[in-house]
């Protein structure tokens, strides 16, 4: 019925045939859809019995941000874990990224944020509600559990803050290197091919 109305309103008001089309819009922006290509993140937590760590991996498209963090406070693992998560949603929402796809090794908390586990320690609630506050503040969030072997650079990163003592407002700044190859060490008595160059006086000619 729609599109036979449609037909008739076009019958009864023909366009003019000196009507010319007009390509410019008034409101092309109406027409204008941006697709974002979302973040990722990969978090993971360490805790030890002299302290604990956070590391992130944030990742927009190709790349790959690491970032290690040494948590003021003995916890448990999955505190540890909550911790990792929150400062790598506060690290986006500073730089201002507005859809993220999450990564973590711990079923537990992906899923409490998933809604289909209950938060059943107490210790754990007031970082949950937390974690959701910051969820919501993103126009798409995609949560996923990863086994271990997936998320190996993000527990690499806090254990690395596990190891390391530094002063409460100390930065330190770390190089990360894909691969570094040393040249081999030739022995000193190890025979090598070798070219002689001798000088030719112009009188030998």
């Amino acid at each position: 019925m729609k599109v036979q109305a449609l037909a008739d309103f076009l019958a009864n008001h023909p366009a003019p045939s000196d009507w010319k089309l007009c390509k410019d819009l008034h409101d092309e922006k109406v027409f204008y859809v941006e697709i974002k290509e979302p973040w990722t993140i990969y978090f993971d937590g360490a805790p030890r019995r002299d302290g604990a760590g956070a590391g992130v991996v944030v990742s927009p498209e190709k790349h790959m941000l690491p970032y290690s963090f040494t948590l003021g406070e003995l916890c448990s693992n999955n505190t540890a874990e909550y911790q990792a998560l929150i400062i790598g949603l506060q690290i986006f929402i500073k730089i201002g990224i507005t859809y993220i796809e999450i990564y973590g090794d711990s079923k537990l908390i992906i899923n409490q944020l998933l809604l289909e586990y209950d938060v059943k320690y107490e210790d754990l609630k007031p970082y949950f509600v937390y974690a959701r506050r910051l969820l919501e503040r993103f126009d798409g969030v995609s949560l996923e559990h990863v086994p271990r072997s997936e998320n190996k650079k993000a527990d690499a990163l806090a254990n690395l803050a596990t190891a390391l003592t530094i002063l409460e407002d100390e930065t330190l700044q770390i190089s990360l290197c894909q691969k570094w190859i040393t040249s081999l060490i030739e022995s000193e008595h190890q025979e090598a091919n070798a070219i002689s160059v001798c000088i030719i006086e112009e009188e030998d000619w």
